[in-house]
């Protein structure tokens, strides 16, 4: 009896075990995964390299006569030819190879798909000798019962030292690691712009015994630090985790110059010794604008980084 007891007990208890097998599981599901975190927040570094070409490369010198021997016809006659002669466009030279480094934050919002941030970066700019030589000749006019020509040579040069930008950044994520920016602020650069004017005349070759100097001289320059602003855009693709490479387009503008060219002063030789005979005065003027195209690559930091919190 006792046997047959134990066995039914052994045959329930199994009946049992397979029964509960067999039943749902009322256990919790597991928790989603943590999101991804923000590859663009935080502080970067880096560097770039490219080119840049002026937009404006003209220098404009105008000059007007101021002095000649008075109540004398020929004399400011002379003085006008001198100053036409003295006036012109010539070009400069502000292309050349940048490259320099770029420091930043940037900060990864709306749902990762928008990042904003701001830009610092300065460049250094090689170019060549940018030194512009243009040649005229006025006349023959009149002077004196000569003759006379006028040759002028006007040299200019035009540089760009280096230039920077502080900007801000906005930019949507077409993927993950893809960003399309735009970005705009303000610019600086060491600039350099000079004009030299030589005038020639053949008053000595016609009357040696009772000429004008045959040669007069004058020149002037600026060397500054600008101010204006820039605009541009870019593509920035993050590579591999911290790293990321770019190319950018920059428009910049640091505005007009202008300056005193000097003055280009003709003084009697045989004739009137020492006597001023034209006085020219000459101012030239340009802008400082142009094009920026360049590639870099910035490590990020990711100091800035807000934390990840996950909510279930």
């Amino acid at each position: 009896m006792k046997k047959a007891l134990s066995v039914a007990a052994l045959m329930v208890a199994l009946t049992g075990s397979a029964l509960a097998a067999d039943l749902p599981s009322y256990k919790a599901p597991p928790p989603p995964p943590l999101p991804p975190p923000p590859l663009w927040s935080g502080f970067y570094v880096g560097l770039n390299a490219g080119g840049t070409w002026g937009g404006s490369n003209n220098i404009w010198t105008s000059s007007a006569p101021i002095s000649s021997i008075p109540g004398s016809a020929a004399a400011l006659r002379y003085a006008r030819f001198s100053a036409l002669g003295a006036s012109g466009v010539s070009q400069g030279n502000t292309s050349g190879f940048i490259g320099g480094g770029q420091i930043g934050y940037n900060w990864q919002f709306w749902g990762g798909r928008l990042v904003a941030g701001v830009e610092a970066d300065i460049q250094g700019v090689a170019s060549g000798n940018s030194n512009k030589t243009s040649v005229t000749a006025a006349g023959a006019f009149p002077f004196f019962g000569a003759s006379e020509v006028l040759t002028t040579a006007i040299t200019t040069s035009k540089r760009l030292d280096y230039v920077g930008t502080v900007r801000g950044r906005l930019g949507w994520l077409f993927t993950p690691t893809l960003l399309v920016y735009g970005t705009g602020g303000l610019a600086y650069g060491g600039v350099s712009v000079s004009t030299g004017i030589t005038q020639f005349n053949n008053d000595c070759a016609q009357f040696p015994g009772n000429c004008i100097s045959g040669a007069a001289f004058s020149s002037g320059a600026f060397s500054d630090t600008r101010v204006g602003w820039t605009a541009g855009g870019g593509l920035e693709w993050m590579f591999m985790p911290n790293w990321s490479a770019k190319v950018e387009y920059l428009y910049y503008d640091l505005g007009n110059v202008s300056y005193s060219a000097g003055l280009l002063a003709t003084v009697g030789a045989t004739f009137l010794p020492n006597t001023l005979v034209s006085g020219v005065v000459s101012q030239s003027q340009t802008r400082f604008n142009g094009n920026i195209v360049r590639a870099g690559v910035n490590y990020h930091f990711n100091w800035g980084a807000a934390p990840i919190v996950a909510k279930y």
